[in-house]
């Protein structure tokens, strides 16, 4: 064990998404988003599951906003829910929608926690997904105006804005996999929601330039670079296609850089691009944001549509049986580092599921504190190796809604219990609170 310290300004904070923990779905003139949907479909969410009260935080933000407080951290990063906002997707803003997210703002900054909000974290409203969702160019010209709005009435709030969470879930688990909302299963449909989510971005950030803010912005990423399971230059290759589908097609259209030739070329795949997107796509931004939980091994395989497979690891599982793997975010940090030529990084999210139990008024968490320790201790080895990292935020700030998985695993520092939405801090909160005061021991 050894005693390390980070600088100063590196900034702490936890993090949450507005479907996950702010229920009240059909308050204030809020209207159904695709996962409101998804959940009333049979067999798509554990146990018939939804959103509906998730963790109340609508209602008891302020409270949230104290602990946030009591335990030290620096920020908060949200996200606002677009048919709280506007709820049709397009047309009339939803005033007392937006007072919600102004008001939680003001609380934060009483607190002195800076306000990191997401613009979209996969909520999408339903009447835009009646009209085709991602897979629809018009949804992105939508989210524009949306975004326009946002910055607009929260504006003079913000601290940081992060426009989309995650477009490889968006497109991939919703459009191709299926087991995200919307729950489509097609290709086609899914490479067009990869384009139209990287289109959404660069019109929300041109959006942002024009009205003049100067707070930064960025877009948060959850970068999959699977590593070769041997040494065999075949596997080498697959975990290029593996990291140009799943990652590049997002990260190097951000960068000007364009989709990837293993992507176009090799595997064929092509994108609606019209005259003009590369560009707007490629505006300039502040930050990535990384998201990191796990990282694979994959092998070629030549009869796989996209030329690899993952393969068995060794390593321990979380509760969702992801390996515990921190090494691999290191590797995708110096990977951002390169591409994007020193642009500053934040991990937005970092965290673990595991079967928390209250004994005694605790929750004595050991696995989420040592898989935290691990990743901060490579968060600290890569700043010393010159990576330009700035901050980092653990994924949750309490137990909620985890999508298809519904309320059957629990993610949060903070304990949740959902019958009487009683907030029990978990051991991890402690750790956490000790490594944003200095005393960080890995």
């Amino acid at each position: 064990m050894q005693q390390v310290a980070f600088c100063d300004d590196f900034l702490w904070g936890c993090a949450t998404a507005s479907y996950q923990v702010e229920g009240a779905i059909k308050e204030d003139g809020r209207k159904p988003s695709i996962w409101d949907t998804f959940s009333k479909q049979e067999g798509a969410v554990l146990n018939g599951d939804d959103g509906a009260v998730a963790a109340d935080q609508y209602h008891l933000y302020k409270q949230d906003v104290k602990l946030m407080s009591k335990l030290g951290f620096q920020a908060y990063r949200f996200s606002i829910s677009w048919p709280r906002v506007i709820p049709d997707g397009v047309g009339e803003v939803n005033i007392p929608g937006l007072q919600y997210y102004i008001e939680l703002s003001k609380e934060l900054k009483l607190n002195n926690i800076k306000v990191v909000a997401t613009l979209y974290h996969w909520d999408l409203p339903q009447s835009l997904q009646d009209k085709g969702g991602w897979a629809n160019r018009d949804t992105s010209y939508a989210f524009a105006a949306y975004a326009k709005t946002c910055f607009t009435y929260l504006g003079e709030y913000v601290d940081q804005w992060i426009t989309l969470n995650e477009p490889y879930c968006s497109a991939y688990l919703g459009y191709l996999q299926g087991i995200h909302a919307p729950g489509i299963k097609d290709l086609g449909q899914a490479n067009k929601a990869v384009h139209h989510l990287n289109l959404a971005h660069g019109l929300a950030v041109a959006e942002y330039r024009k009205i003049g803010l100067s707070q930064p912005i960025g877009i948060t990423l959850n970068p999959i670079l699977p590593r070769p399971a041997t040494r065999r230059d075949e596997d080498r290759k697959a975990s290029e296609y593996a990291r140009a589908f799943e990652t590049d097609v997002f990260l190097l259209p951000l960068l000007g850089k364009g989709y990837p030739s293993l992507v176009t070329k090799d595997l064929g795949i092509s994108y609606p691009v019209v005259d003009g997107d590369m560009d707007c796509i490629a505006q300039e931004i502040d930050f990535f944001g990384i998201n990191y939980y796990q990282e694979s091994a994959v092998s070629y395989d030549d009869t796989a549509d996209r030329k690899y497979k993952n393969e068995p690891v060794w390593q321990p599982v979380t509760n969702m049986e992801w390996p515990v793997t921190p090494y691999g975010l290191l590797r995708i940090l110096h990977y951002f580092d390169t591409v994007s030529n020193g642009m500053a990084l934040y991990i937005t999210e970092n965290g673990c599921a595991s079967d928390d139990v209250v004994e005694n008024g605790r929750v004595h968490d050991l696995f989420r504190c040592q898989y935290l320790n691990k990743h901060l201790a490579i968060c600290k080895q890569a700043i010393d190796e010159s990576v330009n990292l700035k901050g980092y935020f653990v994924w949750s700030f309490i137990d909620n809604f985890e999508w298809a998985w519904g309320y059957s695993k629990r993610f949060g520092i903070v304990y949740d219990d959902y019958a009487s939405q009683q907030r029990i801090p978990k051991d991890s909160a402690y750790l956490m609170r000790d490594v944003i005061a200095g005393y960080c021991e890995f």
